[in-house]
């Protein structure tokens, strides 16, 4: 079996470490992103919703630059909402700030109670740069 090509952001390998799981993989051409949340260096939860949003496409976008990406690399997205119905709207227009410019990625929204404390996260593939 061949070893995982694994991408770490600067700064938060201990986090993974810690939890057991890798932040991206390189393969076959695309980088799997694991999902990224509004944490804080310490790994507790940014509490102001639109903050922590914010710092979710922080974290995530360290990991992109870590792998030599942007989010214009991204070409899959899938988020997870705590409390849609009542969130979504206040999430949808942070998310704006980052998404660029058309054409956009695919998205997939996914309703669940709970995320480790978290409101939102957001998990990509993206293509890596030729």
């Amino acid at each position: 079996m061949t070893a995982r090509d694994v991408v770490f952001a600067p700064g938060r390998q201990a986090l993974y470490e810690k939890n057991r799981y890798s932040p991206a993989v390189r393969a076959g051409g695309l980088l799997f992103v694991s999902g990224q949340v509004g944490s804080r260096e310490d790994g507790s939860p940014e509490p102001e919703l639109e903050a922590q949003v914010r710092l979710a496409f922080k974290n995530l976008n360290a990991i992109l630059d870590a792998a030599g990406c942007t989010f214009d690399d991204v070409q899959d997205v899938t988020v997870f909402i705590v409390d849609p119905e009542s969130k979504f709207e206040r999430i949808w227009s942070v998310v704006q700030e980052f998404w660029g410019e058309a054409p956009h990625p695919t998205v997939t929204a996914v309703g669940v109670t709970w995320l480790y404390g978290f409101q939102f996260e957001i998990k990509v593939v993206a293509r890596l740069p030729d």
